[in-house]
């Protein structure tokens, strides 16, 4: 009843591959590998400007924008 071995997980691989195919889970995997690539630059961008926007908050500078991409939430 504890853990399972490495033949059970090998069946489990098994019937998933079966399943789902090989290149079916290729694209699953590569649409992950986007979204985790497009997060983590996104919470780069995110730390970036927070670091402008705290520093303007300091000097008590008035930073001038433009909106480039709007979305709809």
């Amino acid at each position: 009843m504890g853990s399972f071995s490495i033949w059970h997980w090998l069946i489990v691989l098994v019937i998933v591959l079966v399943i789902f195919g090989t290149k079916k889970l290729r694209n699953v995997g590569s649409d992950l590998g986007g979204a985790v690539k497009s997060f983590k630059e996104a919470v780069k961008e995110e730390e970036k400007t927070s670091k402008i926007d705290a520093s303007a908050q300091q000097t008590g500078q008035t930073i001038e924008g433009e909106v480039k991409n709007k979305t709809v939430s």
